[in-house]
């Protein structure tokens, strides 16, 4: 698997997907890679589902809840300052490998 250019914490900006969801823009809260399966990414505040919840002896009440559901990464890409999407790219500085804007060649 090669290695993921979004990490949590990264403020992104969706480019694909439901009307509702295209155009929004959030934190990275968590990043699931599991092996032979695609990566995906939970963006806070973006693709909330609702569950049903059972009533059971931790939750007696039961009830719908709302959560972040994931999203495939490559529906994603990082924001620039500008609030755009942009191109991340990695390059060595000293002995340490820092991802860059490609455009503007700035450190993220």
């Amino acid at each position: 698997m090669s290695k993921l250019k979004i990490k949590r914490g990264d403020n992104v900006i969706v480019t694909t997907g439901k009307k509702g969801l295209k155009g929004g823009t959030g934190e990275v809260i968590e990043v699931i890679k599991k092996e032979g399966k695609d990566p995906r990414v939970v963006v806070a505040g973006l693709n909330i589902v609702k569950k049903h919840v059972k009533p059971s002896a931790s939750n007696p009440q039961g009830g719908i809840t709302e959560k972040e559901a994931s999203i495939h990464i490559s529906n994603v890409a990082l924001v620039g300052k500008d609030g755009k999407a942009i191109k991340v790219g990695y390059k060595t500085e000293g002995d340490k490998k820092v991802r860059i804007n490609k455009k503007t060649g700035e450190t993220l």
